[in-house]
């Protein structure tokens, strides 16, 4: 079985961004002009090697140079036959991390909105990977990839939904069976009243919970004060606040200073928010209460609080 990850093997998508060609032309200068031979794994994906993406590379330098493909096709084929592997062609691999094959399976499922393929892939990788490389090498890479196909136009509204929404109940299944010692350090997640979206903050209390925290979530676009409700209720020891766009801040403009008003009446909770919108809207104005931070380590250098026991 050819094994992806070893000896230069990649994904037809890494070899698009790596080449500047689209998928569509690197596959007709494969059918068509026979110029590479990509292998295939045993579900069908094809995969390149370092000497198809030369071959690609040259090819496309010859035709900006006014070559017609099938003539650059020929000179390439006769250059590498003369000379092996040409050098000085490729780019730096190390911006390209080949997606696994439970992705691609999850891909695969999500293209044809099957609920069940995809629940069963996503236990399949959780038992297998466990927590931590779950989150890091099948979670957040495939939630890339499926805002990217939305982006792009490949999926529609309904691909993307189906999976997004399968991915989301399947973080909250494990943040319930997660088992959390009572005695830790408590963080309370939370999106910002008209957030919507609430993986990203999923993601974050999962990984919380492997440090040792234990945590509870408010999710996507919260009634207004509900957060400050919740917080009387339960005094955490931090809150973590959530913004991907800056829709909250453009919705309610006296958002931010609520919140930090009553950020500063708790001085023994910390508060910190973060987020794509929250940075954007925060990005000339000063914060006192609550710390803007872009990363849950960030987090983790500041607050005084830290965990006694990490779970398992």
């Amino acid at each position: 079985m050819v094994q992806v990850g070893q000896r230069g093997l990649y994904y037809i998508k890494q070899v698009a961004d790596m080449t500047g060609l689209s998928r569509q032309v690197i596959r007709k200068w494969e059918e068509r002009y026979g110029l590479i031979e990509p292998k295939r794994l045993e579900n069908g994906y094809r995969v390149y090697s370092q000497t198809d993406i030369n071959k690609l590379l040259k090819a496309k330098k010859l035709t900006e140079q006014g070559q017609p493909i099938k003539q650059a096709s020929e000179i390439v084929k006769a250059l590498f036959e003369q000379n092996g592997q040409l050098v000085n062609e490729i780019p730096d691999k190390k911006m390209y991390e080949p997606l696994n094959e439970f992705v691609l399976d999850l891909l695969e499922k999500g293209a044809r909105c099957s609920e069940i393929g995809l629940q069963f892939t996503l236990q399949q990788a959780y038992g297998k990977l466990g927590l931590e490389q779950f989150i890091s090498s099948i979670a957040i890479p495939f939630l890339k990839e499926v805002g990217d196909k939305w982006e792009r136009g490949e999926w529609d509204e309904y691909q993307e939904a189906v999976s997004s929404l399968i991915f989301r109940d399947y973080l909250v299944q494990i943040r319930r069976n997660y088992w959390q010692n009572p005695e830790s350090p408590f963080a309370l997640g939370a999106c910002l009243p008209n957030e919507q979206h609430e993986i990203p903050l999923h993601l974050l209390l999962l990984q919380a919970m492997i440090k040792g925290w234990k945590t509870q979530l408010i999710g996507a676009s919260p009634a207004p004060q509900s957060i400050q409700s919740l917080v009387d209720r339960i005094m955490p020891d931090i809150v973590l606040l959530s913004a991907t766009t800056t829709a909250p801040f453009d919705h309610d403009p006296s958002l931010f200073s609520t919140m930090e008003n009553f950020a500063a009446s708790k001085p023994s909770i910390e508060f910190y928010i973060g987020g794509e919108g929250a940075s954007r809207y925060l990005e000339n104005k000063k914060t006192t209460s609550i710390h803007l931070v872009r990363s849950l380590d960030e987090v983790f250098e500041l607050t005084a609080h830290k965990p006694t026991f990490i779970s398992n």
